[in-house]
């Protein structure tokens, strides 16, 4: 049963994660499951500043949305990971300034490991997505199939997607997407990377387990 409270826990995280400029006005949207539903900001809302009138609600299952506020256009991907990701109750998607800007490279990154918070929370291995529009079904579908064994990808010409258990992984896992980003943008494309062998060792005596 979604209550005011979880409303407004949604709308203090979606103005958290503007407040760290993962997104700028209507670009980027949230969703977070409970129970049999999901909250997802509406359709051309501005997640910095949501508000509740903008705030849908969702059954997982069918994609229907209950209190008459559509959903964002990206619903489809959001709803789609959580059906196939028991595990994950948040979805972030965002276009913070480096990601983004590599996002759009000719060129893109094929391994983004510069630090070990990147192996530790955002992904050893960060699939990236073909353009495709945006709302459509194509992108909707190679999201959901990208994120059945990853927690991060990025989408070329068009940003960033997360996903996490609750909403302090997702935002550790989308600041350190853009801090990754931003170090390989300035440092010119002149970084170093981990070695499998050094993030081999992470997983096992920092994580104690491997990391998608």
């Amino acid at each position: 049963m979604i209550t005011n409270e979880h409303i407004e826990q949604f709308i203090e995280q979606a103005h958290r994660y503007g407040d760290a400029k993962l997104m700028l006005c209507s670009s980027g949207n949230l969703s977070w499951r409970i129970g049999e539903e999901a909250l997802i900001s509406g359709t051309g809302s501005w997640v910095p500043t949501l508000g509740k009138e903008k705030v849908s609600i969702c059954n997982i299952a069918s994609g229907t949305p209950t209190n008459g506020v559509k959903p964002s256009m990206e619903s489809t991907f959001h709803l789609g990971i959580l059906r196939e990701r028991p595990d994950v109750n948040v979805v972030l998607h965002f276009q913070s300034e480096y990601a983004t800007a590599i996002s759009c490279m000719k060129n893109k990154p094929t391994n983004f490991n510069v630090t070990a918070e990147i192996p530790c929370h955002v992904g050893s291995e960060i699939p990236v997505i073909p353009y495709y529009r945006p709302g459509s079904p194509e992108l909707a579908k190679a999201v959901v199939e990208a994120m059945l064994e990853h927690n991060s990808v990025l989408l070329t010409n068009h940003g960033q997607v997360v996903c996490g258990k609750d909403f302090n992984q997702v935002y550790e896992r989308a600041t350190f997407f853009e801090m990754a980003c931003r170090i390989i943008v300035q440092s010119g494309g002149d970084y170093s990377v981990l070695t499998p062998a050094e993030i081999e060792d992470l997983e096992i005596y920092v994580l104690g387990k491997k990391t998608k």
